[in-house]
């Protein structure tokens, strides 16, 4: 009696890339913990106006009360303003000027980048210069310079992170446009007669993006940053209330209030925290090198 035939399984479906990176993802502690706590700081800042209602900017209590007083659960500042109310309705600014400073950041390094690398040759040349005279400027000293003669406007500051943000995102794109042109099948679509335009945008960038998108996430907590220390040095919007602003209005008064400046620098702290830790897992997930550490 012959042996039985060998069932034959129908292959599985490839996985796509972004499946299995957050595959890898998920597994990384760290990673998800900063996911989870990034998540929370959001929803605080979507929600927690809606909940806590009061005005960062009026004057509810003694200046200087401490934590745990009356109407005032994380105390008041030298003007007798809510700490809390400020931390809750501080964290959509804070967090739109680090989204929206990243972003600028990103789309200038992947422009300059992705022409860099893709040409080469002279436009090589000239976009290296152009990036290396912005990498050996002060960062933060030019984007004080380009708040004070624009306005201290949130919009400004974001502008002025972003400007001076952009030039480790183009090293990056420069690099992996220089890798992947080389490619065969980038060489099989520019066979076919694809156009520069396609072969950049449609061939080579959407392959470019892992690096890119963990870059801009290191940017958008580098940008919190930044902020902050703008608005430490007096350089912020007076009329909208950061941490960066509560922590550079109350500087002078940190032996008689410390909580006016240690609660706000701890917002910033545990957002930096998760952006990094969310930041570090994407690393992992999109570089195969780094999947088996």
């Amino acid at each position: 009696m012959s042996a039985p035939a060998a069932i034959i399984e129908p292959p599985r479906a490839a996985r796509s890339p972004w499946a299995d990176a957050w595959s890898v993802f998920r597994q990384n502690r760290a990673a998800m913990l900063g996911l989870f706590l990034f998540t929370t700081i959001v929803a605080v800042a979507l929600i927690g106006p809606l909940v806590y209602r009061v005005d960062p900017f009026d004057i509810i209590q003694a200046p200087h009360q401490p934590p745990g007083s009356e109407d005032v659960p994380l105390g008041s500042d030298y003007l007798g303003r809510d700490t809390l109310a400020g931390i809750i309705h501080g964290a959509r600014p804070t967090l739109l000027v680090g989204a929206s400073a990243a972003l600028i950041a990103v789309v200038i390094g992947v422009s300059i980048g992705a022409l860099s690398g893709f040409f080469a040759g002279r436009v090589d040349m000239l976009l290296g210069r152009v990036t290396e005279f912005f990498q050996v400027l002060p960062a933060l000293l030019f984007a004080m310079v380009l708040v004070t003669l624009f306005g201290r406007k949130l919009t400004t500051i974001a502008i002025a992170i972003g400007v001076v943000a952009w030039t480790g995102v183009a090293r990056l794109t420069r690099a992996e446009f220089l890798r992947l042109k080389q490619l065969d099948f980038v060489r099989a679509t520019r066979s076919a007669g694809a156009s520069n335009l396609r072969l950049i945008v449609h061939t080579i960038l959407p392959n470019a993006l892992p690096p890119i998108i963990v870059a801009g996430t290191l940017a958008a907590g580098t940008a919190i940053l930044f902020e902050a220390g703008l608005s430490f040095l007096g350089l912020s919007d007076r009329n909208v209330v950061s941490w960066g602003l509560m922590i550079g209005s109350s500087r002078t008064y940190l032996r008689e209030a410390w909580w006016a400046v240690t609660f706000p620098g701890t917002a910033i702290f545990l957002t930096v925290l998760a952006i990094s830790l969310v930041g570090d897992g994407l690393n992992d997930a999109f570089n195969p090198k780094l999947r088996q550490r």
